[in-house]
């Protein structure tokens, strides 16, 4: 894979960022150590994850993504050569205080983090949702004392609409505190109008990283997902039949198949050369639940789409 700036960090990336989502949940610790070895392997470098990862499957409580990122950096003693992206801000509990981005919320959130990746610093530390109740200069200024104190490197946001980010941007360089330097929005080739209107010009003029969520449509665009056929025994099947199978989700798919008959290669390649061809995103999120997946997902990084076929997958969900 080839290396990407994250914006105005500092730090390069590989061009695909490995989902943690799954570790722990639907990749049980063997596999997600194969999983990540075959990652290191093809040149990743970049995995992101979150304390609540994964706290909706049965038995869990949340921070078992973490824990086993944590548990496979001190294994393979490769800590200082992984960029590791985590957030706060959903619920960790039923308290007031285990949830959002008030100042309190975020000593004992960072501290936790920190334990179960068995570090002392994270590369990139993202509020997970916006907190309407939190006024931005309380949670930037908690934010900007993190970075001061050296337990993390840069910060970032995910789900903020356009309006609220800018807003983010200003008061960071009102009040001379650190700023969102990444925005991580859920966009693929079927979500395209939320991010495409408003928020990619807002992050190319602000010199924004992006890194998208969702990249394969929750696993729609991997083709596994077929009109009159049996939805696949998958935690995440209603949740993309409900969201994806309509007819713009179906027309979208057909373009991406087509286009990857075309190409020799798989449908959810295709949707993530198209992603790595936007000139606004810097590194999409995906996630792999085998090593196959993954040197699927790696190859990817070597197609290169040309206009006709990048307008022949854009007409497909006009």
């Amino acid at each position: 894979m080839d290396k990407r700036r994250l914006g105005s960090t500092g730090m390069e990336v590989s061009s695909i960022c490995f989902g943690g989502n799954v570790l722990g949940w639907t990749c049980d610790e063997p596999t997600s150590f194969a999983v990540l070895d075959a990652f290191a392997a093809a040149g990743g470098d970049f995995v992101d994850t979150a304390d609540v990862y994964s706290r909706w499957a049965p038995g869990h409580t949340g921070g078992e993504s973490e824990t086993v990122l944590g548990r496979w950096m001190k294994a393979r003693g490769n800590r200082t050569r992984v960029i590791v992206a985590t957030k706060l801000g959903n619920p960790m509990g039923d308290g007031p205080g285990d949830k959002g981005l008030a100042p309190a919320r975020f000593a004992k959130a960072v501290e936790d983090s920190l334990r179960r990746l068995q570090t002392d610093y994270i590369d990139l530390y993202q509020a997970h949702i916006d907190d309407a109740d939190t006024p931005l200069d309380e949670t930037l200024r908690a934010f900007d004392g993190l970075v001061k104190s050296g337990k993390v490197r840069a910060i970032g946001a995910s789900n903020y609409g356009a309006k609220r980010f800018g807003e983010a941007l200003e008061v960071s360089a009102k009040r001379g505190l650190a700023a969102y330097a990444t925005l991580q929005p859920c966009y693929n080739l079927v979500d395209r109008a939320d991010y495409e209107a408003e928020l990619e010009p807002l992050c190319r003029q602000r010199g924004i990283a992006v890194i998208p969520y969702f990249s394969l449509a929750a696993g729609f665009l991997t083709g596994k997902y077929h009109r009159g056929q049996a939805l696949p025994s998958t935690p995440r099947a209603a949740g993309i039949s409900k969201r994806y199978m309509n007819d713009r989700g179906w027309a979208v798919l057909d373009a991406v198949e087509g286009e990857a008959k075309r190409l020799g290669v798989t449908p959810g390649q295709v949707a993530v050369a198209w992603l790595l061809a936007r000139p606004s995103i810097t590194a999409p999120i995906a996630s792999a639940t085998s090593v196959a997946q993954m040197k699927e997902l790696a190859d990817a990084t070597r197609i290169r789409l040309d206009a006709e076929a990048i307008g022949r997958l854009e007409r497909g969900g006009a």
